[in-house]
């Protein structure tokens, strides 16, 4: 028998870590449209996250918790600032703003039905408010952003608190786009726009330009609802020490930061990928400015940008977080991204679990479209139930999690049960990397 010898003569094409395929593709696109990159979700890129973290389980100095004999609380009160309503919710997961619009009916009434089956809360989103969100959400959070689509008082008064949106995660400093094939004729009659045509968000309100601005802003929301509603005050991590100080001093009740991992209906490629902070990176500068003001727990503070499993939701609330909201997570929950759907995301030029055609209005799912015989798919209740599903497991998550640390409730954990497993997420959250007792920039080192 010959030996086969391998010929070295004719080698393994290498591709350029600076331009990896990818890359090279983007630029034939930008170079053969001449138009820059649009789509929906959040950053694709590696980023350091919640799995950067490890929590230290109770053991010979912690006493830990009977996983089935023994309590271990969940609920979280909002707005306890300044309102006469605080909203009392039985899970810290809440549903982040996603407008109708960028999701169909449908997916607003199956978010209502999951969120208000576990007792938490749902957000409007850009917009308005939709009778199916409104009449199936328990707790409504009503959105108030720089286009004010759809906004009237007799809306703010229906709802149980209200979000002044003032910059998003996935693109802090810049407004949103939904595309013409999405403004259907109900769409363009609540946002008051020419129907089929794209649409392009302000970046900024049109009637405030900085804090004392939006204190006043504020008081005037506050009049008109009678004090009665939670006001908060959502921003973009880009600087969350300033921005949650200013947001507070402006009279926010909570403050809601958004990090880049957050998703959007969509923008700019560029945008989502090279602007704002991870998630990570944000909770500690924006918990020490709550530290500072004495307001750490009276101001609540809600995170959200990647949060994907309960042990996600238990270390936000260890670095000091009150509560956290999902949004892409939701949606996969409800059914979207499906492998079952993988021959009509091929027909889109894409796969399950890349969401590239979300903003396109096109979504197999019945999820983020408002192609009527699409949407149909999708039945409310049986999303609203996969929701439910979901946010139940992401809580009991949590509490194994807090018992396992000896906690009777999951706002006791804290920074000590933590350690961080890389260099950047110890410099980030100030946790010891694990096995020491150091971190970047600790006094003595």
């Amino acid at each position: 028998m010959t030996e086969k010898h391998h010929d070295y003569t004719k080698t393994t094409p290498r591709f350029s870590a600076t331009f990896d395929p990818f890359t090279v593709s983007q630029i034939q696109r930008a170079a053969a449209t001449g138009i820059y990159d649009i789509r929906g979700g959040g950053t694709k890129r590696k980023l350091p996250h919640f799995d950067d973290l490890l929590f230290l389980g109770a053991s010979m100095s912690r006493y830990p918790l009977e996983g089935y004999r023994e309590r271990c609380g969940t609920d979280v009160v909002l707005g306890t600032r300044f309102a006469k309503k605080p909203i009392h919710l039985k899970t810290p997961v809440t549903i982040a703003g996603m407008s109708f619009g960028a999701l169909s009916a449908q997916a607003k009434e199956a978010l209502g039905r999951g969120a208000s089956a576990v007792g938490t809360s749902t957000t409007t989103g850009d917009g308005g408010m939709t009778p199916e969100e409104r009449g199936h959400s328990s707790t409504l959070v009503y959105q108030y952003l720089p286009s004010r689509y759809g906004m009237n008082p007799d809306d703010l008064r229906k709802a149980d608190a209200i979000e002044i949106v003032v910059g998003q995660g996935a693109k802090p400093g810049g407004g949103g786009m939904l595309l013409g094939q999405k403004i259907s004729p109900r769409v363009a009659q609540m946002r008051d726009l020419p129907e089929g045509i794209d649409q392009r968000s302000a970046c900024r309100h049109p009637d405030w330009t900085g804090p004392d601005d939006l204190e006043i802003k504020i008081e005037e929301l506050r009049e008109i609802t009678n004090w009665e509603k939670p006001i908060y005050v959502k921003v973009g991590a880009s600087r969350p020490y300033y921005d949650v100080s200013l947001a507070v001093k402006s009279g926010a009740d909570v403050v809601v930061l958004d990090g880049m991992q957050g998703g959007t209906a969509a923008t700019q490629e560029v945008f989502i990928e090279h602007v704002g902070l991870p998630i990570l990176a944000a909770i500690r500068p924006a918990v020490q400015a709550l530290q500072d003001l004495g307001l750490h727990r009276k101001v609540q503070l809600i995170v959200s940008g990647g949060i994907r499993t309960g042990a996600d939701v238990a270390k936000a609330l260890a670095l000091g977080a009150d509560a956290v909201a999902i949004g892409t997570a939701a949606l996969v929950a409800l059914g979207d991204q499906s492998p079952d759907l993988a021959a009509e995301y091929a027909k889109l030029g894409t796969v399950p679990g890349a969401y590239d055609d979300w903003q396109d209005g096109r979504d197999p799912a019945g999820i983020t479209t408002q192609d009527p015989t699409l949407a149909a798919r999708l039945d409310p209740i049986l999303g609203g139930r996969r929701l439910a599903n979901y946010l139940s497991v992401l809580t009991m998550e949590a509490q194994t999690i807090a018992r396992a640390c000896g906690k009777s409730h999951l706002h006791n954990l804290e920074p000590e049960d933590l350690v961080a497993l890389t260099i950047e997420a110890a410099a980030m959250t100030r946790l010891p990397l694990a096995g020491t007792d150091w971190y970047p920039g600790k006094a003595g080192f």
